[in-house]
């Protein structure tokens, strides 16, 4: 049910990259078994809602036990870990508590109705937060003591458990009316208990904000305006109703938020072109049937109008007025994350993986250096740095000889599984127009069709790049690599020194050092840092960390750094038999690649948009209950309101209950 309302079945279909280009499993050695073969089979609990839980038929090896008060552990990751189990709540360490901050429907803006599952309505679902939340950003408020700013990305609708009786042959227009609303983002304010790490939504602030399928966009950068993007509806290629499938996202130092449009694919029938088809565009019409509604979807009627999804959208979450951008220049594809690091001279740098099987990761730099303060014209020109630089794709080698890597996980004989790469440039966009560094495409192309971009100039095949965060303590930036089954397959590569396994079903984690540490650098090194599954598994990896002292994790999705320079870990599709969760671990010192788990999330749900603060973590729980044959008259999930109320997705806070911080 997840893949036909996320994706689109994407893992189902055709893989869109047919290009000859180097695959990173053919560049990383799947030779990580030499790494560790030490097994455990020590049992920890796991305290659930009602009280301390014995978690029995998961994987044999587990977290190490840490001693009676669970402070062991590098500096923010001393807690006891949670144990990998199928308990339909949100789970979490002994000694925290949780609260949920705010649920789909529940109204934010004035006038809006309380949540009402079974006479919903678009008007009332308009006015209220919005489904299936991923990406969150907490951003402060200055002025307003014991609040924040809290924004989320929606990123798809599930109508089997949105309405009761629904008819996925024949959606009715209101349905269809209601998801519309309930896609894009939610700002809302949030405020803290002073005696705990409690958040609630404050409604009807006048910051509070909904951005829906049908809000209007700005289209900006080097393509805003080029006849790929211009349609009947918008014969200037400017402007463009709405935002869908915000995956991950991104906090920007000039005080914006930024959504990655992902699997945008799944909403347009009819394609017909080889563009569509590289981008994953049916011929047919689509699981929605939003085509039946509004021709804008129907490519066969609105050709262009698939090229106006896809992009990178900043969100002005201080400016309630404010016209949201799809900026141009970060290219075109399925965009998961968003993230930004400052070169030395203050010029913004943009990383974003392409969600997709055998695509590749990309980053930007602008040619622009950011300003700083709060008046409108350095909010405006801050506004346009993600309009002006060069677009890059990697391109990944590895340092042994062909000859040494087979795949079995033999050591090569220089003794390391790492290499080096090159960002290769696609094109360069400026005041003054744009330059392609792509043969055989001009720069508007490039933009717009990225993916055929990343192909002609030999970009690394790799395994649905997710997340890519950079660490703001070291630098070094992180790329997920979430999974991809296919490898090794029939007509498919298999590994090598960039991607440790064939049938890659639990995804890994690479370690990126830029060129001196410049976030402007053209090469990089890299190396393995965490290949995830059952740390009994010889194939898995941990930084070098013992494995018989760290849980297990499959399917690494959102990441994100906590003040200690930790890197936090949400899963998505966990192939181990527990539900999916959230994990620390250190990324330096002596416990450098100790991994622990610090909650696991209800049945059927995606850990999503981890945020780790000091004194609180918050994760969105997204498609609780999203499970093959669940609806709304056969629930799958009762979290989080308990037997007989609909399942609703939800943000989730989660303290000390001493008041201590997090790990500490």
């Amino acid at each position: 049910m997840t893949c036909r309302f996320r994706c689109g079945d994407a893992c189902f279909h055709e893989v869109p990259n047919t290009s000859a280009n180097e695959y990173v499993g053919d560049v990383i050695a799947g030779a990580l078994s030499r790494r560790s073969a030490l097994r455990a089979a020590a049992v920890v609990t796991v305290a659930a809602a009602a009280g301390s839980v014995t978690v029995a038929g998961a994987p044999a090896a587990r977290a190490a036990q840490a001693d009676r008060k669970g402070e062991k552990g590098a500096r923010g990751l001393r807690f006891r870990p949670v144990a990998p189990n199928t308990v339909d709540a949100v789970v979490v360490p002994e000694g925290y508590a949780q609260n949920v901050v705010i649920r789909w429907g529940e109204p934010i803006l004035r006038g809006a109705p309380a949540f009402d599952p079974e006479n919903q309505s678009a008007a009332a679902q308009a006015g209220q937060f919005g489904y299936n939340n991923d990406f969150l950003a907490l951003l402060p408020l200055p002025g307003e003591r014991g609040r924040q700013l809290l924004v989320a990305n929606h990123e798809y609708t599930d109508e089997v458990l949105m309405f009761r009786g629904y008819d996925p042959a024949n959606p009715t227009r209101q349905q269809v009316e209601v998801a519309w609303a309930a896609h894009g983002l939610s700002a809302v304010v949030v405020e803290e208990d002073r005696g705990s790490g409690r958040l609630t939504a404050v409604p009807r602030h006048h910051l509070n904000r909904r951005v829906t399928a049908t809000t209007e966009f700005r289209l900006t950068g080097p393509a805003a305006g080029s006849a790929l993007l211009r349609t009947s509806a918008d014969p200037t290629g400017t402007k463009v109703l709405g935002t869908l499938n915000n995956c991950s996202g991104g906090t920007t130092p000039w005080g914006t938020t930024l959504h990655g449009e992902e699997n945008f694919n799944q909403y347009f029938a009819n394609g017909s072109r080889a563009t569509d088809k590289r981008y994953g565009i049916g011929t047919g019409a689509t699981e929605r049937k939003w085509e039946r509604f509004d021709k804008r979807f129907d490519l066969a009627q609105e050709p262009n109008e698939v090229h106006r999804f896809g992009f990178v959208v900043e969100f002005d979450p201080y400016d309630p007025s404010s016209t949201p951008r799809k900026h141009t220049a970060l290219g075109r594809f399925k965009h998961e994350a968003a993230t930004v690091r400052l070169t030395a001279d203050g010029r913004p740098v943009v990383y974003s993986g392409d969600d997709e099987r055998f695509d590749y990761f990309y980053k930007f730099v602008s040619s622009k250096r950011m300003r700083h303060g709060t008046s409108r014209a350095v909010r405006e020109h801050n506004l346009s740095l993600l309009d002006e630089g060069t677009l890059y794709v990697a391109k990944l080698t590895g340092d042994s000889p062909a000859g040494e890597i087979d795949g079995s996980g033999k050591l090569p004989t220089d003794g390391e599984f790492d290499g080096g790469g090159t960002w290769i440039p696609l094109a360069t966009a400026t005041a003054d127009g744009a330059v392609s560094h792509v043969e055989g495409m001009t720069a508007e192309e490039v933009f717009v069709f990225t993916r055929l971009a990343g192909d002609k100039v030999g970009a690394t095949k790799m395994d649905r790049p997710e997340d890519i965060q950079p660490s703001p303590v070291t630098g070094k930036v992180y790329v997920v690599l979430t999974n991809n089954s296919n490898r090794g397959k029939a007509g498919y590569a298999a590994a090598d020194e960039a991607n440790p396994r064939n049938s890659n079903k639990h995804g890994h984690i690479l370690e990126l050092t830029e060129g001196h540490n410049r976030a402007d650098a053209t090469s990089f090194g890299w190396s393995l840092f965490l290949v995830a599954g059952d740390p009994e598994d010889p194939a898995t990896y941990f930084a070098g960390f013992p494995k018989e002292q760290v849980s297990p994790i499959s399917c690494p999705d959102n990441v994100a750094f906590d003040p200690y320079g930790n890197l936090w870990i949400s899963t998505d599709g966990n192939q181990l038999g527990s539900h999916d969760g959230l994990f620390g671990v250190a990324t330096r010192g002596e416990r450098r690649g100790e991994l622990k788990q610090f909650l696991t999330v209800p049945t059927g749900a995606e850990t999503c948009g981890p945020i780790v603060q000091e004194r609180r973590v918050l994760v969105a729980v997204q498609h609780p209950g999203e499970v093959d044959g669940a609806s709304v008259e056969k629930p799958a999930s009762v979290w989080p309101d308990g037997p007989g109320k609909i399942v609703r997705p939800a943000v989730v806070a989660v303290w000390r209950k001493d008041g201590c911080d997090v790990g500490v």
